[in-house]
């Protein structure tokens, strides 16, 4: 069998209700991209707000996503279910998206943007624990990529319609924040009439208080490990906004800013499924060792690389980084996590990583304020390095976590 033969062949295999879930994803970002491609310019150019606002807005926004994650996910344990939890999400994220064309001040937008990550966060670990509920234990890198590239796809797809709005409608905003609502009313319509929840597995442990002290001790050093590292990490991984503002610094169109995103999720795509079949043939944690040290080349390119050639080469770099780590990181967590309390298990990993990213995006405002773009990178890079030490400590000191998987 040839390679290519095979790589359909596995993707034939993959369960139907996670291509359904790929799909939800990629429609609701199509729609939340094409406004937030956009926002952090809108933010400084019309409204005249500063660097650190940006940063302080893009933290609070993931971080409140990230905050109630861990309260859905553990819901859902003690429920039982995922699917009704991810259905609340997504339909306030559709029922909010009308407030962007519609806000006439930073504080309107502040508000849609938070609401919008509420509803983020209320999906957000039911969905991904429902995906390990569904994917075979063989398959789940390569489920968990297929999702996170159908995901990005829609990441690149809003902000390349963006810009193409952009231009056609002479940079009106309101526009494009309209036509955005349509993709995420779509979304909702296919989680609610295409995605069927599995049975829950007969003597399957309930979880009758799942973030009390005995069940968090139940998910175990080796989950402990991986969330650990990966928050530390995502210090490294602060807002896109900046990728945004670096390529804008240097004398890129406003009409063209939504092409940054626009190719640095293209590239995002087509790493992630690849890179989740990689870590089931192979060893998760190596190939996770090269997603962080992609990031460091990322950031020393974007702080120090002069012109748009360099910014380019730096966004392509932060793609490939994110297609490296991001699918391969929520298969660590299911690998490593009880199999009844996986909604705890990415709530609590989306708790830390939301802080983390909080504090990275506004220590990333205050650095390109004070010092540069170059002070932001350079701070990203030395991250990256520290989460990729630990991951070399996990390896050593743990080198049962990410083995292959028998087919």
């Amino acid at each position: 069998m040839s390679r290519a033969t095979s790589h359909f062949a596995r993707l034939r295999e993959i369960p139907s209700g996670v291509w359904t879930l790929g799909f939800v994803s990629l429609l609701m970002d199509i729609s939340s991209e094409m406004i937030h491609a956009l926002l952090p310019v809108y933010l400084v150019t019309v409204l005249a707000t500063s660097m650190v606002t940006v940063g302080i807005i893009e933290g609070i926004a993931e971080a409140t996503a990230s905050i109630v994650k861990i309260f859905s996910g553990a819901f859902s344990d003690w429920l039982g279910k995922r699917k009704m939890l991810a259905v609340i999400g997504y339909g306030l994220a559709a029922f909010t998206k009308p407030i962007f064309p519609l806000a006439s001040s930073v504080g309107w937008l502040v508000a849609a943007r938070f609401i919008d990550r509420i509803g983020k966060g209320i999906r957000g670990a039911p969905r991904d624990a429902l995906v390990a509920d569904i994917a075979p234990e063989h398959l789940r890198g390569a489920s968990f990529g297929l999702r996170q590239s159908l995901d990005t796809v829609g990441a690149f797809l809003g902000p390349g319609i963006a810009m193409g709005l952009m231009w056609l409608t002479a940079n009106n905003f309101q526009v494009v924040f309209w036509v955005a609502v349509v993709p995420a009313f779509l979304s909702l319509l296919l989680i609610v009439f295409a995605v069927r929840e599995p049975a829950r597995p007969a003597g399957l442990r309930k979880v009758r208080s799942p973030l009390s002290r005995a069940e968090l001790k139940q998910l175990g050093s080796s989950y402990w490990w991986v969330v650990a590292v990966a928050t530390v990490f995502t210090l490294a991984r602060f807002s896109e906004a900046f990728l945004i503002l670096r390529a804008q610094a240097v004398g890129l169109p406003i009409f063209l800013v939504p092409l940054v995103l626009v190719a640095m999720n293209v590239v995002y795509a087509l790493a992630a499924y690849p890179a989740g079949v990689l870590s089931d043939r192979t060893n998760r944690m190596t190939v996770l060792a090269f997603g962080f040290a992609l990031l460091i080349a990322a950031d020393l390119v974007l702080g120090f690389a002069p012109g748009l050639i360099g910014v380019t080469v730096g966004v392509m770099l932060w793609g490939l980084h994110m297609g490296f780590t991001q699918g391969l990181l929520a298969t660590l967590i299911a690998d490593t996590a009880p199999p009844e309390l996986r909604g705890t298990a990415y709530g609590i990993f989306n708790l830390l990583g939301g802080l983390a990213l909080l504090t990275a995006s506004i220590l990333a405002g205050a650095l390109w304020d004070s010092v540069g773009p170059k002070g932001t990178f350079l701070a990203g890079s030395a991250f990256a390095a520290l989460a990729l030490v630990g991951l070399v400590v996990i390896r050593l000191r743990m080198p049962s976590i990410g083995g292959m998987r028998k087919s």
